[in-house]
């Protein structure tokens, strides 16, 4: 049996946040987790304001994160699938034009809620005579379509929330076509996942009512209903939804801010579940906790702040096989061993260059006069190359009883002198690093 197929649908019609990296990675990583296909299909059916700069940032930010789609779709290509349905559904009786306009809606809607009565569509098309929609035409309007929902009570057992059960007589007839022809996310969601053979639709708790009535388009169209799994949404501290309104958390800004992708990967999936939201490995490690039964039926309460020591905590375990590319384009070189001496005391990644700059650059003497003659005995003490791993336990073993210091009085004009800073990257590691005649210079005030 070939392993479950799952699908992204974003429309390119601004930048993802953190928010559908979420939707993205549940899908991607139980796709992983079990051997099934992840893809990525841009609901670009909205013409005004789908963008293709858009898609490709969409592109761009899930091939950060770490996820590859199977394959990429665009509904914008697929118009003929949709038309072909909503002739069937038209064959069927399940589908009617109608020819209120916007405001006729509104005023219809707010009169029923003025009323004490839900907004539901009244189906007032449906009464319309012959007569009356050849009038309605010659008059200019043109209709659009709505599916004619099957009222009862429509079940499914979802893999987050468990069994839900929602009667469709409460629901309006979902629009499909638009009277200027575009398509809507109601059907053309389904066509795509039939045709797709998508086996698991997982998604926002926000998409609950439309599983109602694109259950019943999956039975009217197909017959098969694909497994459903509607996760919680993550929210600002306060309760607030984000948005694409919300630039500073798209995925585009993290990437600039410096964030890590796997920091972005474990707060997007751990938050609002059981699991503590902690740093991963990989990708492959965020894919083994993917268990819908620990998500929450509650909101996902989501502080960007905690980004920052996420971030700080996924570079400082970071192994030096996953970061090497990383560091050759940065120009960094030391290999391993200083990846292993500075990633501890990295808040972004790029704070490696200033810990390579101050390894292999020119550092300009910050000692104190009154330590002169300690570093110039320091000096003669050191040993010659070639050096062992215990250089920097060595060397103070020598200095420490020909100068009688101890603790941060021996420590810290030693690291003012080899470094220039007040704290850092343990010593007994970046001496190695810094080499013996650089080492001197330093010791020495001259620029080395």
């Amino acid at each position: 049996m070939s392993g479950p197929i799952v699908r992204f649908a974003p429309s390119p019609t601004g930048l993802i946040h953190i928010g559908n990296a979420r939707t993205a990675l549940l899908n991607a990583l139980f796709a992983r987790k079990h051997g099934g296909t992840f893809l990525l299909r841009l609901d670009d059916t909205d013409r005004a304001r789908s963008e293709e700069r858009f898609a490709e940032a969409i592109k761009r930010d899930l091939a950060w994160l770490g996820i590859s789609p199977g394959r990429i779709e665009t509904q914008s290509s697929r118009i003929g699938r949709y038309e072909a349905a909503l002739a069937k559904l038209r064959e069927q009786g399940r589908a009617y034009a109608c020819y209120e306009t916007e405001e006729e809606l509104d005023r219809k809607r707010k009169r029923q809620l003025g009323r004490g009565l839900p907004p539901v569509y009244d189906r007032a098309a449906l009464r319309l005579s012959e007569a009356e929609r050849v009038k309605l035409e010659a008059e200019g309007r043109k209709p659009y379509w709505r599916f004619k929902l099957d009222h009862r009570v429509v079940k499914w057992d979802d893999l987050v929330r468990g069994e839900i059960a929602i009667d469709t007589a409460s629901l309006s007839d979902p629009v499909v076509c638009r009277a200027d022809g575009t398509w809507l996310y109601s059907l053309a969601s389904v066509v795509d996942d039939i045709d797709m053979n998508v086996t698991h639709v997982i998604r926002g708790e926000d998409h609950i009512t439309n599983t109602a009535a694109q259950l019943d388009m999956f039975v009217t169209l197909s017959g098969e209903e694909p497994i459903f799994a509607h996760h919680n949404l993550l929210t600002l501290p306060g309760g607030e939804g984000l948005s694409k309104r919300f630039g500073s958390l798209s995925l585009q800004s993290l990437r600039e801010a410096g964030h890590e992708a796997l920091a972005i990967a474990a707060a997007a999936v751990l938050t609002g579940t059981s699991l503590a939201v902690e740093p991963v490995e990989s990708l492959d490690a965020l894919a083994e906790k993917i268990d819908f039964k620990k998500i929450s039926h509650g909101p996902a309460r989501f502080d960007p702040a905690d980004l920052d020591g996420l971030t700080a905590k996924t570079l400082h375990a970071a192994p030096y096989a996953a970061v090497a590319g990383r560091l050759e384009e940065l120009g960094i070189g030391g290999g391993e061993k200083f990846w292993l001496a500075v990633r501890g005391n990295l808040s972004r990644f790029n704070d490696a260059k200033e810990w390579w700059d101050v390894i292999s650059s020119p550092l300009e003497s910050k000692t104190a006069d009154n330590d002169r003659d300690f570093l110039k005995l320091a000096e003669t003490l050191l040993p010659a190359e070639p050096w062992g791993d215990k250089i920097w336990d060595e060397w103070l073993a020598a200095i420490k009883p020909a100068a009688n210091r101890k603790g941060r009085e021996l420590f810290h004009p030693l690291r003012i002198a080899l470094t220039g800073r007040e704290n850092g990257p343990e010593l007994r590691a970046l001496l190695p690093l810094i080499g013996r005649a650089r080492a001197v210079a330093r010791l020495r005030g001259e620029t080395g």
